[in-house]
């Protein structure tokens, strides 16, 4: 099929998207709009940037081609800088489909599924049901929240000992769930992230990474690999702690004799009263419950108001827009 045909066929359904209908780039997840659609480009716009951007046909007949010579479709991670929104509106197309997960866009007989977004889903979000997750770092993060409006935690010095020591143990608490929480989302992002491109959401982006870990070979490998390269021994070796240990063990020298010894002092966390937190944790969840009338509404608008603002404190800005 040449590719004039698929072309008008990718502008006949851009011409049927509802208004409002928005995309999302398979690399950055970055939300879009298409604002034009013409015979030689079709124009986009950014929710997040103050940017409009055309994307060309000739572009999108390169990635055309290059689908068509891979049967086991073309590689994401291969496409140039910025160029994921090509790949977003061809998946409108009804022979094309983009594999998150295997990182790549296909040609597919049967039928496929595209990058846009479910036009209700913002709405639907507004009015839909919240749940409450069976996590530890929702339950100590909502006691915390409980204690912080209860608490002047602007002026420390002058809260109680007992109000002290339950806010310590409190973010003690949710940053040790907070933590392990974070680490079974990244487990999952990994595999969604390519080529080290940010990938965005509403409050901030993340990017894959690599880390370099190091560890000694063998002993005797190391110190024979580097007195073949004219490194003596003496120059590598140096003082276990671990045989200094054992040896202050079988003799009479002091931790003194061979350490110098600092000491600081810290705050540690010795019990939590689970009981007590629970029962804590269950007035809040059926004062919660037992909101209504005015004092609802009122609450869901303090929501809405924070959320508001939260997105304007995290929404994209491009220099132009600062400096204006």
């Amino acid at each position: 099929m040449p590719f004039s045909v698929s072309w008008h066929t990718l502008l006949d359904e851009l011409d049927e998207l509802p208004d409002g209908a928005t995309l999302i780039t398979p690399l950055s997840h970055n939300s879009f709009r298409i604002t034009g659609v013409q015979e030689q480009r079709v124009i986009i716009e950014f929710e997040n940037k103050d940017e409009t951007r055309p994307l060309q046909r000739d572009q999108f007949e390169t990635l055309y081609r290059r689908i068509t010579d891979e049967p086991d479709g073309f590689e994401l991670d291969r496409l140039p800088p910025d160029a994921d929104p090509y790949p977003a509106v061809l998946s409108l197309h009804p022979r094309y489909e983009i594999d998150e997960d295997a990182g790549v866009i296909v040609e597919k007989d049967g039928p496929t599924t595209t990058q846009l977004l479910d036009t209700d889903s913002k709405s639907g979000t507004e009015g839909k049901e919240r749940t409450e997750p069976d996590l530890d770092v929702y339950a100590n993060a909502l006691l915390l929240v409980d204690a912080l409006e209860r608490h002047n935690v602007a002026t420390l010095e002058e809260m109680d000992t007992s109000a002290l020591v339950n806010l310590y143990t409190l973010l003690s608490d949710v940053q040790r769930n907070a933590n392990d929480f974070r680490k079974d989302v990244a487990d999952v992002l990994l595999n969604r992230l390519h080529h080290d491109r940010p990938t965005s959401g509403p409050f901030g982006s993340v990017q894959r990474t690599t880390r370099r870990n190091r560890s000694l070979k063998d002993d005797e490998e190391v110190l024979e690999t580097l007195e073949q390269a004219g490194i003596e021994q003496e120059r590598v070796m140096s003082v276990d702690r671990g045989k200094v240990d054992k040896a202050l063990e079988v003799t009479e020298l002091s931790e003194d004799d061979v350490y110098e010894i600092t000491e600081s002092e810290y705050v540690r966390k010795a019990e939590v009263d689970e009981e007590r937190k629970e029962s804590r944790l269950q007035g809040l969840k059926d004062q919660l419950a037992a909101t209504d009338g005015e004092d609802a509404e009122e609450l869901r608008q303090e929501i809405k108001e924070l959320e508001e603002r939260i997105d304007e404190l995290t929404s994209f800005r491009t220099a132009t827009d600062v400096e204006g």
